[in-house]
């Protein structure tokens, strides 16, 4: 039986100490510096020699840059493209650690959830420094929603504040669990296929069904891997809506 948990172990690749401090540079780091390396090659490529009718290179740039664009005004408005940069950067990381993981012999960095969460945790500050700068102790006004009759306020100010402090371990556990346990799901079936395949009897033949189901949810797994990447970008733009307009 294959260890389906194999595949989440950080191996240091190359070994650096600095202060006491683990620094070491390992496979999850390798695989985010090669999403990085494709991202920049794609766009480098894509924009390199722009044309009034675009390629479908270009196409496709344009189109995600359009998408996130419109993404950030219609949720934030037009005074939130000045986080166009960091929501931008947020979506292709998010997006290269979800879809190259799926690959064989590569590593998916945000199913760790120290990943997930350090993401959500800097999206969080940051929407809560833009909200403090801009409505200073007004923000306070976000946990006390209008309308709220006064004998009311203590037990609604409470519950919005634990809602609102509980942002950040929602926006990274939804990610790393969902893939998480993707991968566990190809592991397991891939698993079943070589034990029954290496049985040396009638059930070998059995062995395609797993196989069968493992095509499936790899095509299942690169829906989920876009679709978590645009939740987990939307609900950051919209934590930072909420910061700016209070709503």
């Amino acid at each position: 039986m294959i260890d389906p948990l194999h595949q989440f172990q950080i191996q240091r690749l190359i070994p650096i100490s600095f202060g006491g401090w683990d620094i070491s540079y390992t496979n999850s780091a390798l695989w985010m510096t090669i999403g990085l390396i494709i991202v920049c090659l794609f766009f480098y490529i894509s924009l390199k020699k722009e044309e009034l009718v675009p390629n479908r290179l270009q196409a496709s740039a344009e189109v995600v840059f359009g998408f996130l664009s419109d993404m950030v005004k219609s949720y934030i408005g037009r005074e939130g493209m000045q986080f166009f940069p960091f929501i931008f950067t947020l979506f292709w990381f998010v997006l290269m650690g979800n879809l190259l993981g799926l690959f064989p012999y590569s590593f998916t960095y945000t199913s760790h959830i120290v990943v997930t969460f350090s993401l959500a945790i800097v999206a969080f500050i940051a929407a809560n420094v833009v909200g403090f700068k801009k409505h200073g102790l007004g923000m306070f006004y976000l946990f006390l929603p209008k309308g709220i009759p006064v004998f009311l306020a203590p037990l609604m100010i409470v519950i919005e504040l634990i809602s609102y402090l509980a942002r950040p371990f929602s926006l990274s556990i939804r990610l790393f669990a969902n893939m998480m346990a993707g991968h566990l799901i190809l592991k397991l079936f891939a698993s079943f296929s070589m034990m029954l395949w290496q049985s040396k009897s009638l059930l070998a033949v059995l062995g395609i069904l797993p196989l069968m189901l493992n095509i499936g949810v790899t095509g299942l797994e690169f829906l989920v891997a876009v679709l978590q990447t645009y939740v987990f970008t939307l609900l950051t733009c919209l934590y930072i809506n909420d910061a700016i307009n209070l709503h």
